[in-house]
């Protein structure tokens, strides 16, 4: 077995599927969850290009990366979410883990840390917020109202310009048409749902009976969330520690060069 195995996996779920990666062979687990972004495409055979960020952690990590199931129901939750990923977790062996959520993933993970906090070692929670407070409900709702017009284009280019800070949109800027291009789905059903069930969200009443070890990670001009949410997050999360990235937004998990080296030494303890 080589320390760079990748897996390309899917595990039955009710009357669907969830497809997942894994990369590593540590004995260590950790768990990621990704933001809105997998309502428009998910992880399914992605396992050689996104275990990039990981890889030098992998000799001691083995590091499983999950979308949202594939046959979501009207109404579907961030809780609903929380109960299936774990659920999921469990059928593939993994009984506990240090889970990171980014974004929409922050909250699954609040959610999963609430609801079963037998499956959570340690708790990294990035660029997220406790609940939809308004800088999300805008942020979201016009996504939404784009997505319904289907103006990819305009959906892409507005998802970059709140997650990116301004020297990174410069130098990245001639790669957006080409993303754009590669990401529009077939249909943005899977979209809507994972939105909306972010419109729904409230875990602040919750936060309190998250015990294990946290780490809040943010940036300081976050478009996507507001500058408010990591502060909530902390002063509702008792055994927790706050690192705000100064210039940095949404993004901050892909500018931020030692982002991962931060998460991995927490994880370490």
């Amino acid at each position: 077995m080589f320390w760079n195995k990748n897996v390309n996996g899917c595990e039955k779920i009710g009357d669907t599927d969830m497809y997942y990666v894994s990369f590593g062979t540590g004995k260590k687990k950790m768990v990621v969850l990704p933001g809105l972004s997998d309502g428009l495409a998910t992880v399914k055979g992605k396992a050689w290009i996104l275990r990039m960020p990981y890889k030098k952690y992998l000799n001691d990590y083995t590091v499983y990366m999950f979308s949202r199931k594939n046959a979501m129901p009207q109404g579907y939750s961030i809780e609903d979410m929380a109960d299936d990923q774990v659920e999921v977790m469990k059928k593939i062996g993994i009984d506990m883990a240090c889970v990171l959520g980014v974004s929409q993933g922050g909250m699954i993970a609040q959610s999963i840390a609430i609801r079963h906090p037998e499956a959570v070692e340690r708790l990294i929670l990035a660029v997220t917020t406790p609940y939809a407070n308004p800088v999300a409900t805008n942020a979201v709702s016009s996504w939404i109202d784009m997505v319904k017009r289907g103006d990819h284009r305009s959906l892409m280019v507005d998802t970059a310009k709140k997650m990116y800070s301004d020297r990174y949109l410069q130098k990245n800027r001639k790669f957006f048409p080409l993303i754009a291009r590669f990401t529009k789905p077939s249909s943005y059903d899977r979209f809507l749902k994972n939105a909306n069930a972010i419109l729904r969200f409230d875990a602040r009443d919750g936060l309190s009976k998250i015990g294990c070890p946290t780490l809040i990670i943010a940036g300081s001009d976050d478009k996507t969330v507001g500058n408010d949410a990591p502060g909530e997050l902390k002063s509702g999360i008792e055994n927790s520690e706050l690192f705000v990235y100064e210039g940095l937004g949404h993004g901050t998990f892909e500018e931020a060069k030692d982002f991962y080296d931060r998460v991995f030494s927490f994880c370490r303890g």
